[in-house]
C-alpha cells in the first residue's frame, strides 16, 4: 500500500506539493512546532467523528476506514447516511470551498462505492453555522479531471518537480517556518 494516496493530503496537495513532502518529514516530531490554531482547533472537534459521538443515528457510519484499489486511495470518512446515501464531510468553518476538498470528497466517495455501499449524495457539513452545503455528483468528465490529478500527485518528486513558489500562499502553510524553499513568515506566529 505504499503507493496509496492518502485521501486528506489531496487538499494540501493542491495548495502545495511541497507541503506534503515537508508533512512526511515532520510527522514524527511535536505538532505544536508547526500546527496552526485553525489545524488545532479542526482536530478538537473532529476528536467527535474519531470517537463515533457526533451522530446517534443507528443508519450513521461515522469515521469509517475507506480504500480503493482501483484508484489507490486510502482514508477515513467522516459521516455516511446509508438510509439517505449521503458522504458527508464535516468542517468546523469554510469560508471557501477548495477544490481540493472536493477531491478529498470524491476520493470519499469513490472508495465508499467500490467498498459496495451507494453514494447518492454529497455535501459539507459546516460546524460554526450548522450548515449542510451540497456538492454536486462527479460527471465522468469530473472523474478523468481527478484521474488526471491523481497521476500529477504519485508522479511528483520535490527534489526534481519545479513548482512555483507563492509567497500568499506560503505565509498561511503550517509549515513556513520550516520549509527551505521559502523565506516567508507565516501569518500564525
Amino acid at each position: 500500500m505504499n503507493d496509496y494516496i492518502q485521501i486528506a493530503t489531496l487538499n494540501d496537495f493542491i495548495f502545495c506539493p511541497y507541503s506534503i513532502y515537508l508533512h512526511n518529514v515532520y510527522m514524527e516530531t511535536d505538532e505544536s512546532l508547526f500546527k496552526a490554531a485553525p489545524q488545532t482547533q479542526g482536530t478538537l472537534v473532529h476528536q467527535t467523528i474519531d470517537n463515533k459521538t457526533a451522530s446517534h443515528r443507528a443508519d450513521d457510519l461515522l469515521s469509517l476506514p475507506v480504500c480503493s484499489e482501483q484508484y489507490q486511495l486510502m482514508g477515513r470518512i467522516d459521516v455516511f447516511r446509508k438510509n439517505t446515501g449521503t458522504l458527508i464531510e464535516r468542517k468546523y468553518q469554510l469560508r471557501h470551498i477548495y477544490q481540493g476538498q472536493i477531491y478529498q470528497l470524491w476520493g470519499q466517495m469513490l472508495c465508499l462505492c467500490e467498498m459496495g455501499y451507494k453514494v447518492l449524495s454529497l455535501a459539507f457539513y459546516e460546524i460554526s453555522t450548522n450548515k449542510m452545503i451540497s456538492i454536486a455528483m462527479p460527471t465522468q468528465e469530473d472523474l478523468n479531471r481527478f484521474c488526471k490529478f491523481l497521476e500529477q500527485y504519485r508522479s511528483f518528486d520535490p527534489a526534481t518537480t519545479k513548482f512555483p513558489i507563492n509567497p500568499n500562499k506560503c505565509c498561511h502553510c503550517i509549515y513556513c517556518n520550516l520549509c527551505d524553499k521559502t523565506d516567508t513568515e507565516n501569518v500564525y506566529t
